[in-house]
């Protein structure tokens, strides 16, 4: 592409330099900037980042959204596509983003969303709770922020038209099986920051039927069984993550220190 879209990536990370040069890869060339805010680093992303092209700035980590917001500010072209360094842009969605702006798409719309895929195991996962995920990504600056909750789950929301491209944004998030168990209990400690800062409370009910509902809805309403193994692995793992999540709430609310037993033997 000898003309760069007229847009800039935007990349929040901290010590990911396994991740980031296949992301910056991805992009390199054919977009007008490359933006890489960094917060609490002490690997060589920063140097693995100059290598690309890319802009290096230092951010205090707020939390994933107000962050992401923060890096934000750092672009200077009109459009903006957010990534994260565990993120790649497929030849397919390079060309469906290209294709966005040689019709004019610009022109009317104020964000542009598509599938994001991952891959687990031995295969791309492409059906369950996994995909097509559909992420807005692509938006106009000053039409878009990162929203949702301020601890986990931020969304980006758009003010306007949203197109939605074809091609898919290749998500490797989970390396190994190993990697996907001990993020299970990263994300139960923001579900209750989540729950404690809206006033949420634990009830057995949903310990118990929320997790039986993800699973059917992964693996059957959402067809993960056509994903083999790794399909039946991840409907059973976001069920017992679900579970983990209630209990740990459980925990937080009722635990005590052990008491000594009333009746003790006489000696």
């Amino acid at each position: 592409m000898v003309n760069p879209l007229p847009l800039s990536v935007v990349v929040v990370a901290k010590n990911e330099a396994h991740n980031l040069p296949r992301c910056l890869a991805s992009v390199q060339g054919w977009v007008a900037e490359i933006v890489v805010a960094l917060n609490d680093t002490t690997d060589d992303s920063a140097a693995i980042a100059a290598r690309y092209g890319a802009r290096v700035q230092t951010l205090p980590w707020r939390g994933y959204r107000d962050t992401k917001n923060n890096a934000l500010t750092l672009a200077t072209h009109p459009w903006l596509l957010c990534l994260d360094a565990d993120e790649e842009v497929s030849a397919e969605l390079r060309t469906e983003i290209a294709a966005f702006f040689a019709r004019g798409d610009q022109e009317r719309c104020a964000g542009a969303r598509f599938p994001r895929k991952v891959w687990f195991i031995d295969r791309w996962i492409t059906h369950g709770d996994w995909y097509p995920d559909y992420s807005l990504r692509l938006v106009r600056a000053g039409r878009a922020r990162w929203g949702g909750d301020a601890y986990v789950h931020e969304k980006m929301e758009c003010d306007g038209v949203v197109a939605t491209l074809r091609g898919d944004l290749h998500h490797y998030s989970f390396p190994s099986v190993a990697s996907h168990v001990a993020k299970i209990n990263v994300f139960a400690e923001l579900f209750i920051k989540q729950q404690q800062a809206k006033g949420g409370r634990f009830t057995a009910v949903q310990a118990i039927l929320r997790p039986l509902w993800r699973f059917f809805r992964a693996y059957v309403v959402r067809r993960g069984f056509l994903d083999g193994f790794p399909g039946l692995y991840i409907a059973w793992a976001t069920s017992f993550s679900a579970f983990v999540r209630y209990s740990r709430l459980y925990e937080v609310e009722h635990k005590r220190e052990p008491q000594a037993p009333h009746n003790l033997p006489r000696s």
